[in-house]
């Protein structure tokens, strides 16, 4: 480059040399970055606004962390802390730049109109620009101090052979794909740019959430709040790093919590700018004492007290506690009530409003999921995959009625008549039995009474001893052992007598892979030659579109005759409907009253409820769109299908008059006490019976 005096070369060398201003980058963007928005913020830029953004600001100098993550919705200031960056880094700490954009037309239209705005407004940042087309054009920019800036957008050749000490991916979920020409996703590829420089390199992602959540049916994680539900894109590259999320402080009660749309308040008006004109915020903590809830005008002192908490943290009064999750990835989340440069939550309200009564009325969501995702920051859940019962729903109705006695045994609850086994063969992966144990009450309340798997065989290894693992489709005596581990199997009453209930019946999955189905044949051929085949029942699921009734009963290969075929017209296999089964216990799943509801257990795991929601109702039948374990859903049904079996016939049983296996435990058949003995009952005459003797007269 040419200079004009031997002064103006004394300065530029002066830059190029110039050892570094030691302050942060939420220090630099107050001294040298300029604002001038006619009818907003004209001056220096201020975090009197936003001071959500100086802990992620000033996270870019660490050399903690290696990438920066904001998640954030529209009028929070993501895109300016990229300008309070650059700002810092070639008036203070000269280092190569990379920008990328959704596309080179954004790039350009970046490049010429906001960064072009914030150069022209920041005297020292200006002063700072090399002179010359070939120093200052639209996807270059070069400095006196050496250092550079490309703005570029998403191809393998802009992001393949380059090294940049910083980069920054602005609105990162507009880049689709994400994957970019095959090669890899955008941040990855956009890392490696910055491999070199190891703890001192920097790579940046912002954007608010623009991926739907691929799991309608996940659970929040007891042990990580703050963990992202499954999406592709920036809640991904959130979910990576650690995770801190953005806490008020309530002015009344003291206690914290996260300002999320799905705290604020409003009339219930068929008028919905009246409804929005008077929305509100209220604290979880304190609102249902009559507290006053936050308005608008209270955002700034909100914001000015609150603070980042990151994954494994709490606020307990004013002390930080607990161990923060650790990763290269300083993450950030933050919802659309607290961003500080909105003009009021009149609009926040007003949008969501306007967008549900267009999805009412027209179908279309796209407004919905723009309302969710760019002004609450929220992730969105599409419509098709919302259907049905969240697992949360079904948690919150968790009762206690007693844990495990002292050999792990669960407690059957007081109102449970007689109890049902179900069993899913699991061949694939890893194979197992999959079992739930089913306790029936008065007006058909359904029980989780048990639920495990099965994943060892009794045969054992000749070297070791050691028993090998169950392959039900490769060894036909593996599934002996449901003869003593469900079959046989007996609850303690949860009423402190020491009383144990045997099961009724047992329904078991007659298909799957290859060699399951003979196997299981052959189970029941072995049980019916012992005299013990009664109460054991193979099924197999059929989702007929004709048929009416919940169970048929059928003899596979009736006509066949060959002594070596599969199924040679001896076994039965009652044939599931399961459409209309799956229709009942969803009905059932959704009652929250007796009569027909069912019941978790207190100490149920998360995953029983997600596997009872992940299949959701279609108009050809239920479906699995995820491919997530349902096997929970699978036995419910089996449970309810085995109650229409002749055995039972649950809609013509007379509950005041019952038979003796679903009387009430004093008299029922199937209760006996822990010596094995029938129990004490009313009826003197009546005789006491053991076990093994019950077993035998109920087949």
């Amino acid at each position: 480059m040419t200079y004009a005096s031997l002064e103006e070369m004394v300065l530029a060398a002066a830059e190029a040399v110039r050892p570094p201003e030691r302050i942060t980058v939420s220090q630099a963007a107050e001294r040298y970055h300029i604002i001038k928005m006619a009818g907003q913020h004209s001056g220096p830029f201020s975090l009197g606004k936003t001071p959500y953004l100086q802990e992620p600001m000033d996270v870019l100098t660490s050399l903690d962390h290696t990438g920066m993550v904001f998640v954030g919705p529209a009028r929070t200031g993501k895109s300016a802390m990229f300008i309070n960056w650059l700002c810092h880094t070639a008036i203070t700490d000269p280092a190569d730049m990379m920008l990328v954009h959704m596309s080179q037309n954004t790039a350009r239209t970046w490049s010429q109109e906001d960064l072009a705005r914030a150069i022209r407004n920041s005297p020292d940042l200006a002063a700072r620009m090399r002179p010359g087309r070939q120093n200052d054009n639209v996807y270059d920019k070069k400095f006196l101090s050496g250092m550079g800036l490309e703005i570029t957008w998403p191809t393998i050749k802009n992001l393949s052979g380059k090294t940049k000490r910083y980069c920054w991916i602005m609105d990162a979920d507009r880049i689709k794909p994400q994957i970019v020409e095959n090669e890899g996703h955008v941040w990855d590829l956009t890392k490696k740019r910055t491999g070199t420089y190891k703890r001192y390199g920097m790579t940046v992602a912002e954007a608010s959430p623009g991926f739907p959540v691929s799991d309608a049916k996940w659970i929040q994680p007891v042990d990580e709040p703050h963990a992202a539900p499954p999406a592709d894109g920036i809640l991904a590259l959130y979910n990576r790093g650690d995770r801190r999320r953005w806490y008020w402080q309530c002015l009344f009660c003291g206690d914290w919590f996260e300002p999320r749309f799905k705290l604020m308040r409003w009339p219930n008006s068929t008028d919905h700018m009246e409804a929005a004109e008077q929305a509100h915020m209220a604290c979880p903590h304190c609102f249902e004492a009559n507290k006053d809830p936050f308005t608008f005008s209270m955002l700034p002192e909100l914001n000015a007290g609150a603070r980042w908490i990151r994954e494994g943290q709490r606020m307990i009064g004013n002390e930080l506690v607990g161990k923060p999750r650790r990763s290269d990835i300083a993450s950030f989340w933050m919802f659309g009530p607290a961003a500080g440069l909105a003009t009021d939550w009149k609009a926040l309200v007003l949008s969501y409003l306007q967008a549900c009564d267009e999805y009412e009325k027209t179908g279309s969501e796209g407004n919905l999921m723009t309302t969710v995702t760019v002004d609450q920051g929220e992730a969105y859940v599409p419509k098709a995959l919302e259907g049905g019962m969240l697992p949360e729903v079904l948690k919150a109705r968790a009762e206690d009625w007693g844990g495990h006695d002292e050999n792990g045994i669960p407690f059957v609850p007081a109102g449970v008549r007689f109890l049902i086994g179900t069993i899913d063969v699991q061949a694939g992966g890893r194979p197992s039995f999959v079992v739930h144990i089913f306790g029936i009450g008065e007006g058909f309340d359904i029980y989780h009474v048990d639920m495990f798997k099965i994943t060892k065989a009794a045969r054992r290894d000749d070297a070791t001893n050691e028993r090998h693992g169950l392959d039900p489709a490769a060894y036909p005596e593996d599934w002996d052992v449901l003869k003593d581990q469900v079959l046989a199997r007996t609850y303690p009453l949860a009423d402190g007598s020491g009383r144990r209930m045997a099961l009724k019946l047992t329904v078991c999955d007659s298909g799957g892979k290859d060699g399951v189905t003979r196997n299981a044949y052959e189970f029941y051929r072995r049980l019916r030659s012992a005299g013990e085949a009664k109460r054991f029942h193979l099924v197999k699921g059929s989702p007929s579109k004709t048929e009416t009734a919940t169970i048929r009963h059928t003899l596979p290969d009736a006509q066949q005759k060959d002594k070596m075929s599969i199924a040679r017209g001896d076994v039965p296999v009652w044939l599931i409907n399961s459409n209309i089964v799956k229709d009942t216990a969803s009905n059932m799943l959704h009652r929250a009253e007796p009569g027909g509801m069912v019941h978790f257990p207190a100490w149920a795991a998360d995953w029983l409820y997600s596997q009872l929601t992940t299949e959701i109702r279609m108009p050809d039948g239920w479906k699995n769109p995820n491919q997530r374990r349902n096997e929970a859903f699978d036995l419910l049904a089996y449970c309810i299908a085995a109650c229409d079996l002749p055995d039972i016939r649950i809609r013509f049983l007379d509950w005041e008059k019952p038979p003796g296996w679903a009387a009430p435990w004093d008299t029922n058949d199937l209760v006996t006490t822990a010596d094995g003995a029938a129990p004490f009952s009313a009826d003197a005459a009546r005789p006491k019976r053991t076990l093994a003797e019950l077993a035998k007269r109920l087949g």
